[in-house]
């Protein structure tokens, strides 16, 4: 990049990244789009890998609500209350927003599922519906949880049990036991996460695409990272990169030197130079669902003790890869790769210099999702699960290093969605 392009990037950036890595945190839920970039620049070229995307159908959370009536059932849960959200988004493809005012769905082991919202909100619901629903509005001085007693009670659930997502907010859980006092209050937790836990080949397709998509924007914007740049001036790139490849909701953060050494970063400016360790962690949506893939390089030459722990964190990836096959325990996994940083002189457990947070999370709609790669998970590894596999080295006071590159479970064992890079000195292959 010639310096007057890099100033006219850095005067566009300005305004999404103004807060600093506060603003980077939020880009993902909720933020503008990055500007598009200006001719010339070579993000301007990116084709857009997500046209083709084939998005989850209607016939799919069809599937998904019948699977969940069928655990219901298994579990004595006679009802499951959603609020807005990806689970929300999972089940009915409502996508609608956190309110004082209530909007949620009540999904029943049998029969129609029951939204309740607004009345001046029923229109633009039902123009959201993509099959048969009960919809109960109320006025702004009336009570919604009494129309949901009232529901229950005609369906002959005024004793019955209602799980909750637990996304759902606390006043919501105490106004509807105040409103059907007689109705058992549980967490839908097991259902919906048998349920979102295990993807499809449709989820999984739409998060290769998104990977895909961080991969290609990394390899573009590594070359583009000279020295005086700041983490601001790396998300911009990032972010504007990952959206030119048609991408929605890009996200993430670049940390810089002494930063990296803490894992979501330190707010104290620090910029490329010579010998400096950069850590880059983004992602991005396609169809609703994410990806997550971090990268760190040394600008310039690394020096040993550098390439030693880059190869350590790469080895920690290589055994995590090795150790989550079908039917071991999801916790096994971390264990195994704190086994291998003790044996390297790193930890113990979450000590520092070593690894300080688990080896990995899930991954789908929401960037965290159960279940994790951490010590006392005992969830056994299933096909379909998808998770991150992201062991780092973090040395206070000098440098971190994190390789992050997520992987979904087959009958065969783990697969990558995105192939870890081979070398410190090859960080984007």
């Amino acid at each position: 990049m010639n310096n007057g392009s890099r100033r006219s990037f850095l005067k566009t950036g300005a305004a999404l990244i103004a807060g600093g890595s506060g603003a980077v945190a939020l880009a993902g839920a909720g933020a503008p789009a990055p500007a598009a970039p200006e001719a010339g620049n070579p993000l301007a070229g990116l084709p857009d890998m997500a046209r083709d995307a084939r998005l989850i159908t209607a016939q799919e959370r069809k599937q998904r609500r019948d699977k969940l009536r069928a655990t219901m059932r298994k579990l004595g849960h006679d009802a499951v209350l959603i609020e807005p959200g990806t689970t929300l988004e999972y089940f009915t493809n409502v996508k609608w927003w956190i309110s004082e005012r209530l909007t949620a769905v009540l999904i029943p082991a049998e029969g129609d599922m029951m939204f309740v919202t607004p009345s001046f909100e029923e229109s633009r619901l039902r123009e959201l519906l993509e099959t048969t629903a009960d919809v109960l509005t109320w006025e702004e001085d009336q009570d919604p949880f009494a129309l949901i007693g009232a529901w229950l009670k005609r369906k002959g659930l005024a004793k019955g049990t209602v799980a909750l997502d637990e996304s759902v907010r606390h006043f919501v859980a105490h106004e509807l036991a105040a409103a059907a006092p007689d109705v058992t209050v549980t967490s839908a937790r097991p259902e919906v996460t048998r349920c979102r836990v295990i993807k499809s080949a449709a989820e999984i397709a739409l998060m290769q695409l998104a990977s895909d998509i961080t991969i290609r924007a990394y390899r573009t914007v590594y070359p583009m990272i000279e020295r005086g740049m700041g983490r601001e001036d790396i998300v911009r790139l990032m972010y504007q990169a990952q959206a030119q490849l048609g991408a929605d909701s890009p996200a993430g953060g670049a940390q810089i030197g002494k930063g990296s050494a803490l894992p979501h970063g330190s707010t104290i400016p620090e910029f490329v130079d010579d010998g400096v360790v950069v850590l880059m962690d983004f992602g991005c949506s396609v169809g609703g669902y994410r990806s997550d893939i971090s990268r760190t390089f040394v600008f310039g030459e690394a020096d040993a003790h550098q390439v030693a722990v880059w190869n350590h964190v790469r080895k920690g990836q290589e055994i995590a890869f090795a150790t989550a096959q079908p039917g071991t325990p999801a916790g096994e996994v971390d264990v195994a790769v704190r086994r291998y940083y003790e044996k390297a002189g790193y930890g113990p457990d979450y000590r520092l210099p070593g690894l300080s947070h688990r080896t990995g999370h899930g991954i789908g709609m929401d960037v965290h999702e159960p279940i994790n790669f951490v010590r006392n998970e005992q969830t056994p590894l299933a096909p379909g699960m998808c998770l991150s596999n992201e062991p780092g080295i973090y040395i206070p006071g000098r440098y971190g290093v994190r390789l992050e590159d997520c992987v979904y479970i087959t009958e065969q064992g783990p697969r990558w969605f995105s192939q870890p890079p081979p070398s410190i000195e090859q960080p984007m292959a």
